[in-house]
């Protein structure tokens, strides 16, 4: 593990403004062969190195022992010195005792730091996966908060004081918000679809149309989940156009369900033909065959009210007749990382006794989350109090006002911006190439700076803010910005531009 030491010029810098230290080729026996003046020799240099006791006990380390405890801070010296030792052995002079000291602190920071770290988002990207996807709500946040300070009724009825299940917690509000008989919610909705296929037609056939056997990101096959569940896949029809005689032709005694996946990240156009829910279900209910769909973003409210294309809803598919839908939780519905099954009673049942149900189970505080962000849903508040539909729903006159006032507020800093057009992304792999109008506050880099140097400074604050280069300009997108992180966003801004 390299190890971090205050300045020396050509070296890399790392974190803090420290600086890395790397092994150096052996260029002579002696060290300092290339300094007028200085002949030590490595043996002596080694000599140089304090001893491990003499850093610990020092002034610099002495609220860092008193904080974490000598043990570990005995450790962490070790581990520095140790570096050290290799680097004067390769040719290196030997650092005095406040840089071994600085080193250490550096590495404690980097180990003890809260991670990962708040960010704010500005690239317009509103469901951003490498940022975390959904932000939660107030009441979501406050939620997992509170069960997860101190024990709730998990899994204990409190009126008859006997064990409960922890996907009651949820029942009621899925069934009023979808329509279906029952719900059930897991980790995430990869293992939700694993769980399904599983429970249902592990050592069968599930038939799937060519063009929805997808992979929707992060290697996630669909092909691959039905070999891990046990399953067969039987694809049937072509890439564009499949049709229910297609599923009704490959149908034998081994099939054990019709998978529909929706293709959440890419889209299809021109010469095309897909299998209605609907037509699908009246197929396998003259056969017996369930139907599961994934319709992957878990929009529950219509997309197209805000100007965009028509994303699946759970509630169509519920009423379509569809088994089970599967759906994620940390996508267009706005909660925690989830993946929730809406359907058919018994075959939620048959889910909830597979032995896999443990395994990808919910956790307390995504299941407390959840569930103040669907309670959201069923007062009617999703669009003003859950974050992603307040950044969807916001116009294109409410982000150019904001991003104005940022622009007003940096040029009193002495900071020059302009406001223009610009589009926002839902990303998340929901709504493919559909984007909104906005505005961004756009920065030229000065003369003698980059774009990319500007955006890595932004992202080197106390409090990191992401944004965009486009026609090579900086762009921050006030759309994906919480109005309670516009402060944040200035002083950033204002620091980079202006240190």
């Amino acid at each position: 593990m390299a190890t971090m030491f205050p300045g020396a010029d050509g070296d890399r810098r790392g974190r803090g403004g420290m600086v890395e230290y790397q092994p150096i080729p052996r260029y002579a026996a002696r060290v300092g062969a290339n300094q007028p003046g200085r002949q030590m020799t490595i043996g002596s240099e080694l000599r140089n190195l304090p001893s491990v006791e003499r850093v610990v006990n020092g002034d610099s380390l002495f609220h860092a022992v008193t904080a974490h405890g000598r043990e570990m801070l005995v450790e962490l010296t070790r581990e520095v010195l140790d570096g050290a030792r290799k680097r004067v052995l390769s040719g290196a002079a030997a650092p005095a005792g406040d840089e071994i000291a600085e080193a250490v602190l550096s590495l404690l920071a980097e180990l003890t730091e809260p991670s990962p770290r708040p960010v704010i988002n500005a690239t317009g990207v509103v469901i951003h996966t490498n940022l975390g996807r959904a932000p939660l709500s107030d009441a979501a946040l406050a939620a997992a908060d509170a069960v997860g300070r101190g024990y709730s009724d998990l899994e204990i009825d409190l009126g008859t004081g006997r064990r409960g299940s922890r996907q009651a917690h949820l029942q009621s509000l899925l069934q009023r918000i979808t329509g279906a008989e029952a719900a059930l919610a897991v980790n995430n909705n990869a293992s939700a679809l694993l769980l399904g296929l599983s429970a249902l037609a592990s050592g069968r056939e599930v038939i799937v149309s060519r063009g929805e056997a997808v992979e929707i990101g992060g290697g996630f096959r669909i092909p691959d989940v039905l070999r891990q569940s046990g399953c067969t896949l039987v694809d049937v029809g072509t890439t564009n156009r499949t049709y229910v005689r297609d599923y009704a032709e490959a149908m034998s005694e081994q099939t054990g369900a019709f998978l529909k996946a929706h293709a959440s990240n890419f889209r299809v156009e021109g010469f095309t033909a897909f299998v209605a829910e609907r037509d699908l279900v009246a197929l396998g209910e003259t056969s017996g065959v369930p139907v599961l769909h994934d319709v992957g973003s878990g929009a529950l409210l219509p997309t197209e009210r805000y100007g965009l294309a028509h994303e699946p809803t759970p509630q169509e598919s519920v009423a379509a007749g569809v088994g089970l839908v599967f759906f994620s939780g940390d996508k267009l519905l706005g909660g925690p990382q989830a993946g929730i099954v809406v359907g058919k009673r018994d075959l939620v049942t048959q889910l909830e006794r597979h032995p896999l149900a443990r395994a990808v189970r919910i956790d307390k505080m995504s299941l407390a989350s959840l569930a103040a962000t669907l309670a959201h849903y069923v007062t009617g508040e999703a669009e003003t109090r859950v974050p992603v539909w307040r950044m969807i729903s916001a116009t294109a006159d409410d982000v150019r006002s904001r991003a104005q006032q940022w622009r007003a507020t940096l040029s009193n800093n002495r900071v020059e911006a302009c406001v223009q057009p610009a589009r926002s992304a839902i990303g998340g792999g929901s709504l493919p190439g559909e984007t909104l109008p906005s505005w961004t506050l756009t920065i030229n880099a000065p003369p003698d700076r980059s774009p990319e140097s500007v955006l890595s400074a932004l992202r080197g604050q106390s409090t990191p803010v992401i944004a965009r280069i486009e026609e090579d300009a900086v762009r921050l997108d006030p759309r994906t910005v919480l109005p309670e992180q516009d402060d944040a966003v200035i002083q950033a801004l204002t620091a980079v531009m202006t240190g």
